[in-house]
């Protein structure tokens, strides 16, 4: 059932949502969270259409704000709101409401989205494209206790980086982190059957893909090894070395879909390591609101000094530091050379996330 609501107010919509779910015979409210998504015309679509599939494991009000401010002085003056209600089949297993801002109440969206709020119930705000250089500070952000962006919808995914690592507040992430839990839960999984000491490992992926550059954070940080990062032609993700007293432990995946995995002293074996939809990344990060302390080390620890992405010709070693909130200023790319370190270390890193796809 859909609802359009012209020149509305908040509370208008709020009546409008009970109206819908006694129209359909659905008085009794059993969702958990509210998820805002603050976006424009061009990506709502594919936005709603992935928190819609997301919230059929995770019932949810759905709260899409589309600011339109307006080009000419006088469009930019008046302040209008536009709504769309959603509920039933057209809404997942929450609802949905669309927010249309024009002219100067864009400029105050969280005046709006507050009472829409779910009372008492957690609240997260994503931003598909063009987030805040600080989600935390941001006015709809305040609202949230988990922020959610995308580094690899920026412009440059590795300076974004370098901007998420100076504000992060507890409650950040992003997708280009959450892309790689598969990886990291195989990779800590593969060093549990083989103990033996690690000197070094490879990390490659595509240009301008933030995945790779966290990837190899993760491993510089938690083996504190030298890891060199190597462009490859895609798609994302393509593999990962590491270098073991024993041999080579090798997870690649050239296709984008499926894996092979190499260990010393055992068959190769193939296993799935499918490239995600975004519904399954949001999926992901509504399963656990609380602050995640190894995505921050992770993006602290010298992100200010990764190789840009726009030279591919080039690999850089990516070094190891302390696990400190703030990077060293002589922090290569990746991890500073150290003695080995047992697989263990890599063991205890799995994320509390983690999950094999």
């Amino acid at each position: 059932m859909r609802i359009d609501l012209t020149d509305t107010t908040s509370s208008r919509i709020n009546a409008g949502l009970i109206e819908a779910r006694h129209s359909i015979g659905t008085p009794a409210v059993g969702m958990v969270l509210t998820l805002v998504i603050v976006t424009d015309e061009g990506s709502a679509y594919d936005a709603l259409k992935a928190a819609g599939d997301a919230s059929r494991e995770h019932p949810s009000r759905i709260v899409a704000v589309i600011k339109r401010p307006g080009r000419s002085p006088r469009d930019r003056k008046m302040a209008r709101l536009d709504a769309e209600i959603r509920v039933g089949s057209d809404s997942g297993t929450g609802e949905t409401v669309v927010l249309r801002m024009h002219g100067e109440l864009a400029n105050h969206a969280e005046s709006v989205v507050l009472p829409l709020l779910l009372p008492d119930a957690p609240v997260v705000v994503w931003w598909p494209e063009d987030a805040p250089d600080n989600p935390s500070a941001d006015p709809l952000g305040k609202l949230a206790q988990r922020r959610i962006t995308d580094a690899a919808a920026a412009e440059d995914p590795v300076t974004a980086l370098g901007v998420r690592a100076e504000a992060y507040a507890p409650g950040d992430t992003d997708l280009a982190w959450t892309r790689i839990t598969p990886w990291r839960s195989m990779l800590a999984a593969a060093l549990d059957q083989k103990h033996s000491k690690i000197s070094s490992a490879v990390v490659e992926g595509e240009a301008y893909n933030p995945s790779s550059e966290l990837l190899a954070l993760w491993l510089a940080d938690r083996l504190k090894v030298p890891v060199e990062r190597k462009v490859s032609e895609g798609p994302g993700l393509t593999a990962v070395r590491l270098t073991t007293a024993d041999g080579v432990i090798c997870l690649d995946r050239a296709d984008g879909a499926l894996a092979e995995l190499a260990m010393p002293g055992q068959p190769d074996r193939h296993v799935a390591l499918k490239r995600r939809e975004t519904a399954d990344l949001i999926a992901e990060e509504l399963r656990r609101l609380d602050p995640d302390d190894i995505y921050r080390a992770t993006v602290t620890l010298g992100v200010k000094q990764l190789t840009s992405a726009d030279k591919p010709a080039e690999t850089s070693p990516a070094s190891a530091g302390d696990t400190d909130e703030t990077p060293k200023k002589d922090t290569p790319a990746a991890a500073k050379k150290s003695a080995p370190a047992k697989s263990d270390s890599a063991k205890s890193s799995s994320s509390k996330k983690a999950t094999s796809k």
